[in-house]
């Protein structure tokens, strides 16, 4: 009787590891992907170091490469596309380029550049097709941030928005361009950390900001939030930790149920430093890092343990089921719900 009460207790956890898999898509480009935009079911596009960016027609089953000329040398830390024609794409670093494709990424436009050596976007977030958010690090602790109304042909910089300086040693992470996230009608939450971790929010399509303390791990300039996700405007879920740690997970996922005001830890939290991580549905969420990957099936309340493989970002589509993973050496998965 013992034994058999023992297996009934395993059977939800033995169930669980054989239900979701990971099925390989696509590897061997040398780039590590991080930028990453899923469209449809069948349309998507990644993009990564050394210039490169690449575009699926079919689910994943086939990809297409190209290294924009003249900028082969960038770290494309995010993209977003909006059909199989037009994408917009932003490096990490300095110099800071936007580029832009209306041709399915033939050709590429340089829409922003920025010589300044302090300069370095984090990520970029489209509330619609036309109006659009770029933020990066602080520069005389000043948050950058530059938004287009034209679906990235021009973009204003209006960094004065944000009223709060950032404190010392606060900044922003571009490990998977999911540090910013927008909701239609203009919400948008930016998550920083290192010395400070806190979450700024706009209501407004960033015309005015509000500022939320962040628990998550801090401290350190290896730690903090290192991607989020909203559900709806009340309810979401960030992920981090310390990459320099990536088997920690003492404090690095949190959520919340009032837009980001206030955060909880979860009952059983993921299994380490987690980089990406997108609600499948309201229940279901993916977060994935450098040390594996986890699955909540309660809406972040408990995670499992379910891949060892190493992936920088997970995105689901805006519209469809396709949810895919990615990471280095141009790996990109397909993850399969039942």
């Amino acid at each position: 009787m013992r034994a058999l009460i023992c297996l009934l207790a395993l059977l939800p956890f033995i169930g669980f590891s054989q239900t979701y898999n990971l099925v390989p898509l696509a590897t061997g480009t040398n780039t590590s992907i991080r930028g990453m935009s899923v469209v449809s079911d069948a349309l998507a596009w990644v993009s990564g170091s050394n210039g490169y960016i690449g575009k699926t027609l079919d689910g994943g089953k086939t990809w297409t490469w190209t290294q924009p000329a003249g900028y082969e040398r960038l770290d494309f830390r995010d993209i977003e596309a909006f059909d199989e024609l037009k994408a917009v794409v932003v490096n990490a670093g300095s110099p800071a380029f936007v580029l832009r494709t209306v041709d399915g990424g033939k050709t590429w436009t340089e829409q922003y550049k920025n010589l300044d050596s302090a300069i370095f976007l984090d990520g970029m977030d489209f509330w619609d097709a036309k109006n659009g958010i770029i933020f990066g690090d602080p520069i005389l602790h000043k948050m950058q941030l530059l938004r287009t109304q034209d679906g990235g042909q021009s973009w204003s910089d209006i960094s004065a928005n944000l009223k709060p300086e950032l404190a010392i040693g606060e900044a922003g992470f571009a490990a998977s361009g999911t540090t910013i996230r927008t909701l239609p009608g203009g919400h948008t939450w930016i998550a920083t950390g290192g010395a400070v971790a806190n979450i700024y929010y706009s209501d407004n399509y960033a015309y005015t900001w509000k500022v939320f303390k962040c628990p998550i791990m801090q401290g350190e300039s290896s730690t903090g939030t290192f991607s989020m996700a909203f559900d709806s405007k009340k309810k979401g879920v960030v992920v981090g930790g310390n990459y320099l740690k990536d088997k920690d997970n003492s404090n690095n996922m949190l959520l919340t149920a009032d837009g980001g005001k206030t955060w909880k830890r979860p009952v059983k939290s993921v299994s380490g430093y987690r980089s990406g991580v997108a609600y499948v549905n309201p229940r279901v969420l993916v977060a994935t890092g450098t040390s594996g990957t986890d699955v909540s099936q309660d809406g972040g309340l408990n995670w499992h343990h379910i891949s060892d493989l190493s992936f920088n970002v997970v995105q689901k589509a805006k519209k469809g089921k396709l949810v895919l993973l990615a990471g280095n050496k141009g790996s990109i998965y397909r993850f399969v719900i039942p």
